[in-house]
């Protein structure tokens, strides 16, 4: 899981600080992750810069009257120039409030001491009742079935990864990671997701989805290659057989969404084509899948317009 997660160093300032020097190897932690049970306050300065100076202290002061409440860390934009980029800073100070891995309030300049105030009052607002209270695991699996619903595995992978890393028995966050990895195309990282899953757990109902998907890769796997199935469709479209067939290719790799394209183009093709073959491996797939996953959604609608088109 660590090569989903991408997780850097220790704290700059040590564990125990409310206010940490981060890099690009520690924002993920000490920022995203950080913020899954307490707001985080990020503080892009400079050294050259007048009023990061004054402004720098106030929020530190105000950060460590919340005592512990809100926390806060710093990043030097001339040190981390591809952070400060990929956040689009374009002028010092500028300053973003994370809750639950999202940039939910900011602002740039020197403000007065009662504005920041004011900024660190909406951030515990925020936080007040949010859920994470009874451990940060649960809102990892949630945000990350949000981020997979949303057609995201890449990012609800890190979530499920972090849930995984909190509660190693954690039967949701699991069953998640290996149906992100499905989607991402590694059915292998797949089934040594679901590995992990204890004895005492392995009938959770919470993994009937994904062992339905890896059945269905599993069952394909060992045919011709991608490339040769590919070759074979381009050269003859029309060839059913040959498409049925680069379907459970992608099946065997894992890749969901270009077996369900392929599926649907048979049955757009000829939608009694051996015996509505491509149609019931379709439902499979979409039952694996579950019926909350985009693709399962635009695989329906696009299936509803061919049959009733």
């Amino acid at each position: 899981m660590s090569e989903i997660l991408g997780m850097g160093g220790a704290p700059a300032n040590g564990g125990g600080s409310a206010i940490k020097d981060v890099t690009i190897e520690t924002f993920e932690q000490e920022v995203l992750a950080a913020s899954m049970t307490v707001p985080v306050i990020v503080d892009f300065w400079a050294e050259w810069c007048g009023p990061c100076k004054t402004l720098g202290p106030m929020l530190e002061r105000a950060v460590m009257a919340t005592n512990g409440k809100v926390q806060m860390v710093k990043i030097d934009i001339d040190k981390n120039q591809m952070l400060a980029s990929q956040m689009r800073i374009q002028s010092v100070p500028t300053v973003y409030g994370f809750f639950q891995g999202r940039p939910v309030d900011g602002f740039q300049g020197a403000i007065p001491e009662s504005e920041i105030k004011q900024f660190i009052e909406r951030l515990v607002q925020a936080a007040a009742g949010a859920p994470g209270a009874n451990g940060p695991e649960e809102d990892y699996v949630a945000i990350g079935q949000e981020a997979y619903d949303n057609g995201d595995p890449t990012t609800a992978a890190q979530y499920f990864a972090h849930a995984a890393q909190q509660d190693n028995e954690n039967v949701d966050a699991l069953a998640g990671l290996a149906r992100c990895y499905l989607a991402l195309g590694n059915a292998e990282q797949a089934r040594q997701t679901i590995a992990m899953v204890p004895e005492a757990k392995k009938n959770d109902p919470a993994l009937d989805g994904v062992k339905a998907a890896l059945s269905i890769a599993e069952g394909h796997q060992g045919g011709e290659d991608l490339d040769t199935l590919k070759a074979k469709v381009e050269a003859n479209p029309a060839d059913l057989d040959a498409q049925f067939a680069l379907a459970g290719g992608f099946l065997g790799a894992g890749a969901m969404e270009p077996a369900i394209d392929t599926l649907l183009d048979i049955i757009e093709r000829d939608r009694t084509w051996n015996d509505e073959a491509a149609r019931k491996k379709l439902l499979t797939v979409f039952e694996a899948l579950g019926h909350a996953h985009p693709a399962t959604a635009a695989g329906r609608r696009r299936l509803s317009s061919i049959l009733f088109s």
